[in-house]
């Protein structure tokens, strides 16, 4: 070689360096290509089946990597496949590597199979080697795996079902939930449970069911040990106690539970007790799932707790007493401890001691003859770490002793009677069992006493039969207690009167704290104030209560004491001032607890008072009450039983009054109410009569709005008395005649009617020079009247007369052109007269035209008209029906009138007018004088006209007066 380097310097052309280092490079290359990797040898394999870890060891040569394939034998699937380090035991020359599988390794056979490798050079797989699983044929029977395995919460667990030979896989449960399956083998399948929560102390069953049969396996999921507060403390000053929490709760119980150690030492569940003092401990706590440890130091003196007295004792004593005990180790003589005493009677007191050694305590201020409870617990004074256990407890009770003087009040009773009370001595105050009371009562005026003893139940005493006590009178009162020990110091209260009226009066509201009371301070009060209740309704023999105050007090709640207090019932509250020496009433209250509706209605009167009803009733009784009156609601019921509200009355009102009632049956309730609601309500009827009052009222009230109608509507006629009278009295118009209507006065000329009214018969020869006109009287002149003296121009009906056939050449005017003509002569045949009687017309009115001759000429009745002879002897016969009177009367068409021949009877006419002169020219016929009426009688064939007109002119004086008031109207 240096042979070579001499060469390669010595040249200066450098080609040939660079070909020696290639050449060099390839020889590496050549040798490194020779290297051939060793097989792996000797393979075997070792399972952990709990812990599913698979153990694989062979030998290996130099190589230091491999590559390593596990296969499912049966449908080789590979499972792991990967290059693996593995190193070199030493020992044996043996390389390792540990597998952990998903799967159980029970679950089917496994095949692994190795080789080296060195970078990219590889040696050839080993021979494979076998894991059998639990699915061979020649094991049959039906598995689960993995059984009874402990896993942790939130963890995933895969099982595998192994089926028996011949029969058919259904499914697989977790608990109650069917899970997912895969296939492995021929007969096994599997399904994996993932984020798994905690199981129930015996487990989760996992259940694989074939087609008719069922196995499984149990799984448990927790949690791993993680103890808390460790410590460690000395009750002997010798040996060590410690002490720890478990922790969170692990879910793991029996044989798999959490198992505790200290200082390798097993200790039970949350104490273990060490012989010896190490200052060092450490806890290890061990479950399946895992493992936890804590440690813990500390000096001795500063963890002393020391362990519970014994053998508790007790002096006697009636205000005191001294308690002794023991400590059970020796150690504590010199030990400095701090003890609490728990003294328990009516009330719990705690009392703290201190000492070295401590073994005893002094207990000062109890009361005599009471029975105590003690106990005691202990701790070390210099470095107090926490109190020591309780001693068992202890009783004891302390000697009897004088009782002390009661609390002494008087209770002025209803009938003003004195009487003494007191409180009861309780047993704090007793001192001892009582034997009685001495009560001694003094006169001041009379300077005598008298002494009285009573039992030791009695508390009060009256003074009824001992001596009167007025305001003036005045007395002392002193009691004394009696118990096995002597006689207690006197109590005295001065006995007398008090005015109760001159104090204030206000009522309170009861609260959750009870009745409060305030009131202003005094500056004169120096001897304090007392507060005395009871019920407002007792009495007598009241329970009092009361209770003393101090003297710069101003307010007090009172609660129930001897007085229970009841809803409904009034209690009266007194504030006296200086009532040891003499008591002053100053204020007065009175309240309810809860008020109610009054238990008490009413005793309702009802009374007629006039056209009125008078309500009365008396006040309520105070124990009916049952609440502060806030008055009276006065109702009216109706007949359906309906409340209606007529007033709401103060409580001072005892009377109410309904005005104004008409007779009628009324019903009415009155009812008293309080805050809490109204009573049932006291009810009465009553039926009103008529009342005189209103009788004459109604009277009055008519008479009042007739008058004031009456003289409203004559106003208003008088006002309008030119539109009344022209509306319902209307001026007639005077009649204007044409032509000179004045003659001179003369005898009326009456001739008989044209013929065109009566048709003439029989016309026999007349003497024209005899016609005469007889005026006959009316019947009623034949009953004694004379008609002599009467006058020609008259009102009165005057009854013409014709003889035979007299016809009048003149023509009648009718009363209207279209109106019928009405008959106004009869024609008489034979001894048939026909009679006119005029209707108040003045015969110097009836004036005829002259020239009647031409129109009798050319009048031509038609033959039509003319009355058979077989009408003689039957009356009258009108026409009956009305004929029209043209400008023409003597038309040549006949005017037929039928009528039935044999009627018999007055037949009107139908055309009948009044007989008031109408304007008409000289051809028409005259205005007819009347009505026809017959011989025998007077009166008018037609209605009598003159009957309505009497009837008329009989109006009352008020019409009289109405109609001058109208006709003074001016036009």
């Amino acid at each position: 070689m240096p042979r070579l380097l001499n060469i390669l310097t010595s040249k200066p052309n450098c080609g040939p360096v660079w070909v020696a280092f290639v050449l060099l490079g390839i020889s590496v290359l050549n040798s490194q290509a020779k290297i051939v990797l060793t097989v792996p040898q000797q393979v075997s394999l070792s399972a952990n089946f709990f812990s599913q870890q698979l153990t694989i060891s062979w030998f290996g040569g130099e190589a230091t990597t491999f590559d390593l394939i596990i296969l499912r034998t049966e449908f080789n699937e590979t499972v792991f496949y990967n290059t693996v380090p593995a190193v070199m035991n030493q020992d044996g020359g043996r390389h390792q590597w540990t597998w952990t599988s998903v799967e159980p390794l029970e679950c089917t056979s496994l095949s692994v199979k190795i080789r080296s490798r060195d970078g990219i050079t590889k040696s050839e797989w080993s021979e494979p080697q076998i894991l059998k699983g639990r699915d061979l044929p020649s094991n049959s029977v039906q598995q689960v795996y993995p059984q009874d395995k402990v896993v942790p919460v939130g963890g995933n667990t895969t099982f595998c079902c192994i089926v028996e030979e011949g029969n058919e896989f259904r499914d697989f449960l977790y608990g109650s939930i069917k899970m997912n399956v895969k296939r492995l083998s021929r007969r096994s399948y599997v399904t994996t449970a993932v984020n798994q929560n905690l199981s129930g102390p015996t487990g989760t069953n996992v259940l694989c069911r074939l087609k008719n049969k069922l196995n499984g396996s149990v799984i448990f999921v927790g949690y791993p040990p993680l103890p808390t507060n460790f410590e460690c403390i000395t009750n002997d000053l010798t040996s060590a106690v410690c002490y720890w929490d478990g922790g969170r709760v692990t879910n793991l119980y029996a044989k798999r539970k959490t198992s505790y150690s200290i200082n390798k030492r097993d200790c039970p569940d949350g104490k273990c007790v060490l012989p010896e003092w190490d200052g060092n401990w450490t806890l290890l706590a061990v479950n399946p799932l895992g493992q936890y440890s804590l440690t813990y130091s500390a000096e001795l003196l500063h963890r002393v707790v020391p362990v519970a007295p014994v053998n508790l004792s007790a002096t006697d004593d009636a205000w005191n007493t001294t308690v002794n005990w023991h400590w059970p180790y020796s150690s504590y003589n010199t030990l400095a401890l701090l003890c609490q005493v728990q003294l328990a009677s009516h009330n719990i007191l705690l009392r703290n001691f201190s000492g070295v050694g401590l073994q005893s305590v002094f207990l000062p201020h109890l009361h005599p003859n009471t029975k105590y409870r003690v106990q005691i617990q202990c701790g070390s004074l210099n470095h107090f770490l926490k109190w020591g256990n309780w001693s068992k407890e202890f009783n004891f009770t302390t000697k009897s002793y004088v009782p002390e003087a009661p609390d002494v009040w008087m209770f002025v009773n209803r009938d003003n009677s004195v009487r003494v009370m007191w409180k009861p001595l309780t047993q704090w105050q007793s001192h001892g069992v009582l034997t009685g009371y001495e009560v001694t009562l003094w006169s001041l005026e009379e300077n005598e006493n008298q002494t009285n003893n009573l039992s030791p139940k009695d508390n009060s005493l009256n003074l009824t039969d001992w001596a009167s006590i007025t305001a003036d009178k005045k007395a002392i009162a002193s009691v004394k207690a009696n118990n096995v020990k002597g006689m207690s110091q006197p109590s005295s209260i001065m006995l007398g009167l008090i005015d109760d009226k001159c104090a204030p009066l206000a009522q309170t509201i009861y609260t959750s704290s009870g009745f409060p009371l305030s009131w202003q301070h005094s500056d004169n009060s120096t001897g304090g104030y007392l507060v005395e209740w009871c019920e407002a309704v007792c009495t007598s023999d009241c329970a009092v209560d009361w209770i003393r105050l101090d003297a710069g007090s101003t307010h007090v709640s009172i609660k129930d004491s001897i007085v229970k207090f009841q809803p409904g019932v009034r209690y009266n509250f007194s504030l006296y001032e200086s009532p040891s020496v003499s008591p002053v009433l100053i204020r007065r209250w009175q309240g309810y607890i809860q008020e109610l509706p009054p238990s008490i209605s009413v005793n309702l009167e009802i009374n007629q008072q006039d056209c009125d009803v008078v309500l009365s009733w008396e006040e309520i009784p105070l124990a009916g009450r049952r609440g502060f009156l806030l008055g009276y609601k006065v109702y009216r019921v109706n007949n359906f039983s309906n409340f209606t509200l007529l007033d709401d009355l103060s409580p001072e009102m005892r009377t109410y009054t309904v005005k104004d009632l008409s007779t009628s049956t009324y019903k009415f309730t009155v009812k008293a109410y309080t805050s809490a609601g109204e009573d049932t309500g006291g009810t009465a009827a009553i039926t009103l009569k008529q009342c005189a009052d209103g009788l004459i009222l109604e009277i009055l009230t008519s008479l009042g709005i007739v008058t004031l109608l009456l003289t409203t509507v004559s106003c208003f006629c008088y006002k309008k008395r030119r539109w009344v009278k022209k509306a319902f009295y209307p001026d007639i118009p005077e009649p204007k005649l044409p032509g000179d209507w004045s003659r001179t006065q003369g005898p009326m000329d009456v001739k008989p009617f044209p013929h065109s009214m009566v048709h003439i018969i029989e016309k026999p020869e007349w003497d024209f020079s005899k016609d005469t006109l007889v005026i006959i009287p009316e019947e009623e002149d034949y009953e004694g009247e004379g008609i002599g003296d009467e006058p020609v121009d008259t009102d009165e009906p005057q009854l013409l007369r014709y003889y035979n056939q007299v016809v009048d050449e003149r023509p009648i005017r009718p009363r209207f052109p279209d109106s019928s003509v009405s008959s106004s002569s009869s024609v008489d045949s034979a001894n048939t007269d026909v009679t006119y009687t005029g209707i108040q017309t003045s015969h110097s009115s009836l004036v005829f035209p002259s020239d009647s001759q031409g129109f009798s000429e050319g009048f031509q009745p038609h033959s039509g008209l003319s009355l058979s002879s077989r009408n003689k002897g039957e009356g009258y016969h009108p026409q009956m029906h009305s004929v029209t009177l043209g400008g023409n009367l003597a038309s040549p068409e006949p005017i037929v009138e039928p009528h039935a021949v044999g009627s018999e009877g007055y037949k009107p006419q139908n055309s009948w007018l009044l007989d008031s002169p109408t304007e008409g020219d000289e051809n028409s016929p005259a205005p007819s004088l009347g009505s026809p009426t017959s011989v025998a009688s007077t009166q008018f064939l037609l209605p009598d006209r003159e009957r309505h007109e009497e009837k008329r002119q009989q109006p009352s004086s008020a019409a009289n007066w109405f109609t001058n008031l109208l006709s003074s109207a001016k036009p």
